[in-house]
């Protein structure tokens, strides 16, 4: 895209966002599709425009100067207005549509993100899927700075006043063990408590909604690990490092070690997520409650009917809304 020196492009800020978020000129020009002296050029042409250097080039990773720290908070709010707008043209004719920015939850990308990526790309032939995978309260940050359109993830609390939400699923959380562990018939909760707990991360909502829980609900536990990563955390509990708990999206994303686990209630209070989709009310019309309705087939199809089907005992706290 032409410009030139002097002027302030909707492009140039475009290149200096992914400048300063990749902390590289070569990042950024990969992230863009573009070539890295296309990015040096249109960098250059902003400081011109401004009037001052926004990137220390010289650094290794680049950083920021104290103009350049100014200019990308006025830059997130200008590159999500511009956002809007686009999104807000195209709303009374979806079919002009040209870009959908989608944060899904990471438990959805084997089985669910595909299946709703295709459908949309069905729908919508003209236009371009960004999609971004990550923690609940990350893509939750990113649809309220106005980076995403919509996203898939579990719910933080009350929805606020900005956003409409639209329920998908419900899932309890359950405890896996390594084979043969646990005596069924006895006292679960104290052979537990006996022995290591693995913890989800309490860098990230979940991890604290868990520990929250446990706290709440019984004496308190040991752990040596505290990993964010489903397939680290049962690959442990394979190995009978330790017991952890878990909702069952994670199980199903990592059912390679199913043979070697046990699947268990969670011998305290229940403890359940809901999963949503939030969109900012009224920007994309009836979009996000298609998508909703296309999704809630797929996650019956791939993740609420294998799961009922291999952990019969979840039937009350695994459901579409």
């Amino acid at each position: 895209m032409p410009s030139s020196p002097g002027r302030i492009t909707l492009w140039g800020i475009e290149v200096f966002m992914a400048a300063a978020d990749e902390r590289s000129i070569s990042a950024a020009a990969r992230r863009l599709g573009t070539s890295a002296s296309t990015v040096s050029q249109q960098l250059s042409n902003l400081e011109t425009a401004v009037g001052a250097p926004l990137l220390e080039r010289s650094a290794r990773p680049l950083r920021l100067t104290r103009a350049g720290e100014i200019m990308h908070r006025r830059a997130q709010t200008i590159l999500a207005e511009a956002a809007q707008a686009r999104a807000e043209l195209a709303m009374a004719d979806l079919a002009r549509l040209t870009s959908v920015r989608l944060g899904m939850i990471e438990d959805f990308e084997a089985d669910v993100t595909p299946r709703l990526l295709t459908h949309m790309a069905g729908e919508l032939q003209d236009c371009q899927f960004l999609l971004e995978t990550g923690a609940s309260h990350m893509l939750h940050d990113q649809l309220d700075a106005r980076h995403l359109d919509i996203v898939v993830a579990a719910q933080l609390g009350e929805a606020a006043d900005w956003a409409e939400q639209h329920l998908l699923m419900r899932e309890g959380f359950v405890v896996a063990a390594p084979k043969g562990r646990i005596d069924t018939g006895a006292d679960i909760l104290g052979q537990l408590q006996r022995q290591p707990l693995v913890q989800y991360t309490t860098r990230h909502y979940m991890g604290r909604l868990i520990a929250a829980h446990l706290a709440r609900g019984a004496a308190p536990i040991p752990h040596r690990f505290e990993l964010d990563s489903y397939h680290a955390i049962l690959a442990l509990v394979a190995q009978g490092s330790g017991w952890t708990i878990l909702p069952p999206l994670a199980l199903m994303r990592a059912r390679r070690f199913s043979e070697l686990i046990d699947v268990l209630p969670l011998p305290l209070a229940p403890l359940t997520r809901t999963i949503a989709l939030t969109a900012r009310h009224g920007v994309l019309g009836d979009m996000p409650a298609d998508v909703a309705a296309t999704l809630k087939p797929i996650l019956q199809d791939a993740i609420v009917g294998p799961a009922l089907a291999r952990y019969p005992f979840m039937g009350d706290a695994l459901t579409i809304l």
